[in-house]
């Protein structure tokens, strides 16, 4: 007889998209970023106060991500993330409830869901599409339910914390699926662009000190050229 199959759940698929979400947000911000051992199974996601998010999914499986945070985790995500791009504190807001924190979080969120539709393609070896992240700055007295047409739904919620100890939610909404692994595969290993990028400029500054370049133009040309730009 031969061995039992592998078999991917929502679990696994939630595990996916929690790793996108501290993989990103630690990378943006220059801090760790971790997520809850224990998953709560809920009966519906919903926009919760202070900031909350939504990216809708579909292609492989359907679904929704939402996303909710404190004021206090929106804002150290924002600070770190724009202080760590040089960003001088004095042009930092320094209330949630600015649109310039909505824009950086729903930028993030970008990022997020761009990196989970990655490792689902390469992972799962089928394709999801997203929507364009919506970024609202929710009440304490308004909740908004999140209603998408799917089969089954399996309903999650996993708690997320900064390294100042701000919580942020994510909530996954997904149709009971499972994906059957019938044989191996090579999964891509993953690229950085900015590793990419900081090497070949590491390489350029090298070949530089070892002969200067006789034209200038031609020699931004050529390390144009080098990058396939």
């Amino acid at each position: 007889m031969g061995k039992k199959n592998k078999v991917i759940t929502t679990e696994d698929i939630l595990i996916t998209l929690c790793q996108s979400f501290t993989e990103v947000l630690s990378k943006a911000t220059h801090n760790k970023i971790q997520y809850s051992a224990m998953v709560q199974k809920i009966s519906r996601t919903c926009l919760r106060p202070d900031i909350g998010c939504f990216v809708l999914f579909d292609g492989g499986f359907n679904g929704v991500v939402v996303t909710n945070f404190t004021g206090a985790a929106a804002l150290e995500i924002y600070h770190d993330y724009l202080r760590s791009m040089g960003m001088p504190e004095s042009e930092l807001s320094q209330s949630f409830l600015s649109d310039d924190v909505s824009n950086v979080m729903g930028e993030l969120m970008n990022q997020i869901v761009g990196d989970f539709t990655l490792k689902v393609r390469q992972r799962l070896q089928t394709s999801i599409t997203q929507s364009q992240p919506k970024m609202l700055n929710i009440s304490r007295l308004v909740q908004i339910s999140i209603d998408t047409l799917m089969d089954r739904p399996q309903l999650r919620r996993v708690t997320f914390t900064t390294s100042r100890n701000n919580i942020f939610y994510l909530e996954l909404a997904v149709e009971k699926t499972e994906f059957i692994k019938l044989h191996d595969f090579d999964v891509p290993e993953e690229v950085d662009p900015d590793a990419i990028m900081e090497e070949a400029l590491r390489e350029k500054s090298e070949n530089s000190q070892q002969a200067a370049p006789s034209d200038d133009g031609v020699a931004d040309e050529d390390f144009l050229a080098d990058l396939g730009l």
